[in-house]
C-alpha cells in the first residue's frame, strides 16, 4: 500500500505542478485579475490548500482502488483521461484564455471524477468518499469557469 501511495502522490503532484507551469502567470496574471469573477470565488490561498488536500485524498483513493480492480486497463484509461483533462484545463483557461474550451475541459474532468466516485463505489464503498473532495471542488470550479464565461 505504501509504495502505491508514494507512486500516486508523485504522479498527482507532478500533474498539478505541470499544470501550474503550463498556466503561465495563471491567477496572478493581469488578464485574470481584470475578470468579473463569481461572488463565491474563494481567496487565492484556498486553491493551493484545496488542491493539496484533494491530491492526497485522491492518491489514497487510488492506492486502495488499484489492487481491488480486475480490469486495470480500463482503470488506467480512465485515470489517463483524468490526467489529460486536469492538465489541459490550466493552459486552456489561463494561458490561452479560452473560456468556452476551458468550460468543456473542466466539465469533462468533473464527469470523469464523478464516474470514479459512482462506478467504483461498489468496490471501495465508504473509501470512495476520499474522492468526494475532488468532485465537490470540481463542481465549484466548473461554476466559477461558467460564471466567468457568462460575465466576461
Amino acid at each position: 500500500m505504501i509504495y502505491r501511495l508514494i507512486i500516486f502522490l508523485i504522479l498527482n503532484f507532478a500533474l498539478i505542478g505541470s499544470g501550474s507551469l503550463l498556466a503561465g502567470k495563471g491567477p496572478r496574471s493581469e488578464w485574470h485579475a481584470n475578470l468579473d469573477k463569481a461572488p463565491w470565488t474563494p481567496p487565492g490561498w484556498v486553491f493551493g490548500l484545496s488542491w493539496t488536500v484533494i491530491m492526497i485524498c485522491f492518491s489514497v483513493y487510488l492506492s486502495y482502488l488499484w489492487p481491488s480492480v480486475e480490469n486495470k486497463k480500463f482503470l488506467l484509461g480512465v485515470l489517463i483521461l483524468q490526467y489529460v483533462l486536469n492538465l489541459a484545463w490550466n493552459p486552456t483557461f489561463f494561458y490561452y484564455h479560452q473560456l468556452v474550451a476551458g468550460l468543456f475541459v473542466i466539465s469533462g474532468l468533473t464527469i470523469v471524477v464523478g464516474f470514479f466516485l459512482l462506478y467504483y463505489w461498489p468496490i471501495l464503498e465508504l473509501k470512495s468518499l476520499l474522492i468526494l473532495p475532488y468532485f465537490i471542488w470540481l463542481l465549484i470550479a466548473t461554476s466559477l469557469n461558467a460564471y466567468i464565461l457568462i460575465k466576461n
